[in-house]
């Protein structure tokens, strides 16, 4: 049962003088959208512009991020499709009574670690519209290879914000959005480019990030949504008041997971060869059950490291039997000689398991208490010593001190290698969770936004993460501001 390793992470992250806050986390299975009627007559029918953030958390899954009218003709549509002739593919329709605009990438877009801007500029004044008029752009560039595309005739209505607007989903209850969505604006009457939303970084040309758009003109029915008010996450900061009435969205959905600070999340591209498929993963992949009798179910973090300390938490939500730990993917997937054999791999990983247990080296043997239900899990992983420190509920097992350094108090001791071999520099290590029984159902707090209810806030020494345990010192969250700055 080899993992199924992702491809290159894709960032959308680097060094910025402009940093986005908060994005708004959306739950397909919580039916959550954001709606707005307009009775106004907007500054333009036929150029407009729209902008958004999105990171993805679920594949595969018909995405209606941004509708108007739902599907009652007239109506405009932008989405990831789950036909299985457009996959994961952007599909945008301005219909009346057939399409007026269809296009549809060839590109698909399957990351669910990096955040794309994609943005729709539409200007139908022209007296042939096209590519030059009518653009997508994606991470900053413009997109000109479709499977479908049709383009309006002169002054076509694009339908944008006309009638009633929605946000994840077409109705609000069906095809919502499995995604983290931030900096969505609206700009009625100009068609603009990619320019006008961000910029490609100087020192790494091909990283495309946000640009502060609060002095846009965003016209009639323009709009900016932020997300910064976690108790009207459909405030509209434009000036214009256009703000749009959430449902199925709760303060905890407001997230500090960023363009310009992406967070680790559990991965659901990468899991267990014939056996992954028995995860569900869910809230903005910070959470995971397995639906199967009993098996082996790990699934790794989306962000891997070299060196420095990490912090995280896991709460067990329904134990079955569970396990949280470290595990180098690739030397697992070499030691796996059976899919049955799970101790000829172990070296590839240590871990807590429920009942006190720890394992690593082939042995596995006694450590602390056992947890279930309810109980939080605080991980501490420093690299630059090769110790893996646990705590149940704020007390750490076996009186560890995550800052003993090469001392290691109460740290697993083969953690980083077997008692013969230590693992090589520059290994790459994931932190991971496993739910081994059905009904085992795990959720995990990267920092960015928790699968669980925090009643108390702690951040990194940075600032960085949201946690229910102070995090020891010289420990970090797991975000790209931190790798950048620290390593890893």
């Amino acid at each position: 049962m080899p993992l199924i390793l992702p491809g290159n992470v894709a960032s959308a992250t680097a060094s910025t003088t402009y940093d986005v806050d908060n994005s708004c986390r959306f739950n397909s299975g919580d039916d959550p959208s954001l709606s707005r009627t307009s009775g106004v007559s907007p500054s333009s029918t036929t150029q407009g512009t729209l902008s958004f953030w999105l990171k993805r958390s679920k594949l595969g899954i018909t995405d209606r991020f941004i509708t108007t009218n739902g599907l009652a003709d007239p109506y405009f549509q932008m989405y990831f499709d789950s036909h299985s002739s457009r996959l994961d593919q952007i599909r945008l329709q301005c219909y009346t009574g057939g399409s007026a605009l269809e296009l549809l990438t060839n590109q698909k877009f399957r990351d669910t670690s990096a955040w794309y801007n994609i943005i729709l500029s539409y200007d139908s004044t022209p007296s042939t519209p096209s590519s030059s008029s009518i653009k997508l752009f994606v991470n900053g560039t413009q997109v000109t290879s479709f499977a479908t595309e049709t383009y309006p005739s002169q002054n076509q209505d694009h339908y944008f914000n006309q009638g009633v607007m929605r946000i994840s989903s077409y109705d609000g209850s069906n095809d919502n959005s499995d995604a983290y969505m931030s900096e969505i604006v609206y700009c009625d009457g100009q068609s603009l480019d990619a320019d006008s939303f961000g910029e490609f970084d100087s020192d790494s040309p091909t990283i495309w990030k946000p640009k502060d758009v609060s002095g846009l003109t965003f016209g009639t029915n323009g709009f900016y949504l932020d997300f910064e008010d976690s108790s009207a996450l459909g405030n509209d900061v434009s000036g214009n008041d256009n703000d749009f009435t959430s449902s199925n969205l709760a303060a905890a959905d407001q997230s500090t997971d960023t363009p310009t600070n992406n967070f680790c999340t559990l991965n659901p591209v990468a899991t267990s060869s014939g056996l992954g498929e028995s995860l569900t993963f869910s809230e903005g992949n910070c959470k995971i059950a397995n639906t199967s009798d009993a098996a082996w179910e790990p699934a790794i973090g989306t962000m891997a490291v070299k060196a420095g300390k990490w912090y995280c938490e896991m709460k067990t939500t329904a134990a079955g039997a569970e396990s949280y730990g470290v595990m180098d993917p690739v030397q697992y997937n070499e030691a796996m000689p059976t899919a049955d054999d799970i101790n000829s791999c172990s070296r590839s990983y240590t871990m807590y398991y429920s009942d006190g247990h720890a394992t690593s080296d082939d042995e596995s043997t006694a450590w602390g208490e056992d947890y279930g239900t309810g109980d939080i899990i605080s991980i501490a992983v420093d690299l630059d010593n090769m110790k893996l420190y646990m705590a149940k509920n704020g007390t750490w097992v076996d009186s560890g001190d995550p800052t003993s350094g090469a001392t290691g108090t109460g740290t697993h001791v083969y953690f980083g290698g077997s008692k013969d071999n230590t693992r090589a520099a520059g290994t790459d290590y994931y932190i991971f969770v496993c739910a081994i029984h059905n009904n085992s159902t795990s959720e995990v707090n990267f920092g960015g936004c928790p699968g669980f209810a925090i009643s108390s806030g702690n951040a990194d020494a940075n600032g960085y993460g949201n946690f229910e345990y102070a995090v020891p010192s010289g420990y970090l969250a797991l975000c790209t501001k931190n790798l950048g700055s620290d390593g890893g």
